[in-house]
């Protein structure tokens, strides 16, 4: 897959809709915002948000936001606990209904993400792509994409992967406005939802390690 030329609704319209998009988002969920917030604070101290470091279009790193799910509990040495140990239930609550992820509405007003694309995925993941799978960072990552509204984390890495790119392929504002209506009744119905306790969903580098291990490759022929 080369890098395809950018449609006139890429260039010109996708940026105003996720400006117009994520403003109106902010104000009309700003309630549970607050709400949100507040028992952020009171259950797992500060800070109220998270950030992390993910690659962005053409690979440049930036911060993305999300309310905190775990606590700072640590050991007696004064090192964090395992994440399972820190994830509370208000936390796991958070996730399932994705609520942790609303304050990347910001991420989307700045300009790092847009409201539709591929989810950005950790930075340690970036050796591991092919570099057919390297091209989901042609664009900006999204706060949805195809792959959640087509099976969110009960998806293969290979089939998340691919819905990235075949939507890379097919930007459209009819495309990116179903992308958008879906996402929330997938999110309302919890569709597709790995539940704790159920399927363990492996890192994608350590699953991609594995399987090159398997065939006898290395990992310094995929890199790029």
């Amino acid at each position: 897959m080369s890098k395809k030329k950018q449609t006139l609704y890429e260039t010109y319209g996708k940026r105003s809709v996720d400006i117009i998009g994520s403003a109106a988002a902010l104000i009309a969920f700003s309630p549970i915002l607050v709400a949100t917030a507040v028992m952020v604070r009171r259950k797992h101290g500060k800070p109220i948000l998270f950030t992390h470091e993910r690659p962005g279009k053409d690979g440049k790193i930036f911060k993305v936001y999300k309310f905190r799910t775990m606590t700072d509990a640590r050991d007696a040495e004064g090192k964090l606990l395992p994440d399972g140990d820190r994830l509370t239930d208000f936390g796991k609550q958070l996730r399932r209904t994705s609520l942790d992820e609303l304050p990347e509405l910001f991420n989307v007003l700045k300009g790092d993400m847009s409201l539709v694309g591929p989810r950005p995925l950790e930075v340690y993941f970036l050796p591991y792509y092919t570099e057919e799978e390297n091209h989901r960072h042609d664009v900006k990552p999204g706060l949805t994409g195809l792959a959640q509204i087509s099976g969110r984390n009960a998806l293969s890495w290979e089939q998340k992967f691919q819905y990235d790119l075949d939507y890379i392929r097919h930007i459209t504002f009819l495309g990116d406005l179903k992308i958008l209506l879906d996402t929330v009744k997938t999110v309302l119905g919890r569709k597709d939802v790995v539940e704790e306790g159920g399927a363990v969903l492996v890192d994608f580098n350590e699953e991609r390690a594995r399987k090159w291990q398997e065939e006898g490759r290395s990992q310094s022929h995929e890199v790029h």
